[in-house]
This record gives C-alpha cells, sequence and structure tokens, in this order.
C-alpha cells in the first residue's frame, strides 16, 4: 500500500461523513413511497429519458418530504420542546381530548401547523412515560382551522414527564393528510426531541401544557421541532 492510499480513503471517508451530514435521513413511513417512486422513473426511462426527468424531480421531492433531520434538544429541567416543525397558528386555552381522560380543566394549547414543505415527523415534547396513546377517526377540514382540532382525524398522547407534569400532544389531519404514523403506545418510555410519529402531506399538531405554564411563542412564530421550547412549566405539587 502505498502513502497516498491511506489519504485518498481518509478523504473518501471525510466526503461520506460530510455527506451524511447535509443530507438527512428518510423516515422509515416515507421508505414505501420512494421505493415505489424510483421504480416508476426507472420504468419510465426506458420509455422516455426526457418524461424520466420529472419523475426523477417527484422522486426527489419525496425522498425531502420525508427528510427525518437531526436534532439537538435543550435538556434542562421544566421546559416543553415544540413536536413539530412549523408555524404557530393558536396559543388558547382549550380542554385536552376527552379520549385521553386529561379531566374537564383548561389547560394552554400551543398549535403548530405544517405546510407541505416542513419536515413532517413528530417528536416527544419532554422526557417520560406515555400514560395512553388514543386513535381517533373523524374530518379531514384544512388543519390550519381551530375547529380542526375538535372534529379532524387525529391521534392524541397522554405523556408524564419525569418531573410529573402532564403533556397532550395530538397529530391532527388536514385536508390534504390522510395518514397518520404513531410508532409509540401505552406504557413505553419517550426522550424529549426523538421522533415518535409521522403525518403525511401537510397536517397540524397540538401540544397542551398544564394551565400557569409560561408559553415563549406567538402566533405566526416559526417552531423547529425538538429545539424550540414552546413553554417553561409549572412547578409541580
Amino acid at each position: 500500500m502505498t502513502a497516498h492510499q491511506p489519504k485518498k480513503a481518509g478523504a473518501l471517508q471525510h466526503a461520506v461523513e460530510l455527506t451524511k451530514s447535509i443530507i438527512p435521513p428518510v423516515h422509515p413511513g416515507g421508505r414505501p413511497f420512494i421505493l415505489g417512486a424510483l421504480g416508476a422513473t426507472l420504468a419510465v426511462r426506458l420509455a422516455s429519458k426526457r418524461a424520466s426527468v420529472g419523475a426523477a424531480v417527484f422522486t426527489a421531492w419525496l425522498a425531502w418530504f420525508f427528510r427525518e433531520p437531526k436534532r439537538v434538544t435543550p435538556r434542562r429541567p421544566g421546559i416543553a420542546v415544540a413536536p413539530a416543525d412549523g408555524t404557530v397558528s393558536h396559543v388558547i386555552e382549550a380542554v385536552p381530548p376527552a379520549e385521553l381522560d386529561l379531566g374537564d380543566e383548561p389547560m394552554l394549547r400551543v398549535s403548530v401547523f405544517l405546510s407541505v414543505f416542513d419536515v413532517h415527523v413528530q417528536r416527544a415534547p419532554g422526557t417520560g412515560q406515555v400514560v395512553r396513546a388514543v386513535h381517533k377517526a373523524g374530518k379531514f377540514l384544512s388543519a390550519d382551522l381551530d375547529e380542526a382540532s375538535e372534529v379532524n382525524e387525529r391521534n392524541s398522547l397522554h405523556l408524564r414527564t419525569d418531573e410529573g407534569h402532564d403533556l397532550a400532544v395530538v397529530q391532527i389531519a388536514g385536508l390534504v393528510a390522510r395518514r397518520i404514523l404513531c410508532h409509540v403506545s401505552d406504557g413505553d418510555k419517550v426522550l424529549a426531541g426523538t421522533t415518535y410519529g409521522l403525518i403525511r402531506f401537510g397536517s397540524r399538531v397540538d401540544l397542551y401544557v398544564p394551565a400557569g405554564s409560561r408559553v415563549l411563542v406567538e402566533p405566526g412564530q416559526r417552531t423547529i421541532g425538538g429545539e424550540t421550547v414552546l413553554a417553561e412549566l409549572p412547578p409541580v405539587g
């Protein structure tokens, strides 16, 4: 082996690591769509190279849409981080979904609207245990409407943090989104900022935090899932 070979190997490894840092991984829920589009692109190419360009662009868009970028989550106690990328659409008092059995007392609800250009994975807003996970069928109204929280198809989680806070996080289907994936169930442990689900093609995510929390975002503000601190939670007990 020549002296140049180790340098070439090191340069290749560096290039691979650099590529991984630039191109985010794909969520497993998107892989069947991407593979299907890739197969269609190859089939189209046999018939027409020109037409295959459009198919290749669509395949690349799907890979981009289902991206799952790495995030650095704040680990300080007493906070709730954004469960999704998007734009804050509402900050109001609201009763959490009845199926979670969290009672009739209003909590503070921060709603984040996801356009088709946003990252569509959902992340745990805190570290703790899933008390209850419930899927409920419903309508498919535009997710930016306030009433979507009540009538649209949704998947709701009751999360009790290690500090004893009760949080609710709700994946809501939208006008285009017709499929909600949730990878956790009752009793599962979750770490703040880790991915737990996915909504396909435009949607909304609601986070309910205890009354007395200090909400740190305003309607119209952009959030980064797993990184943006949405609220400082009140003392427990």
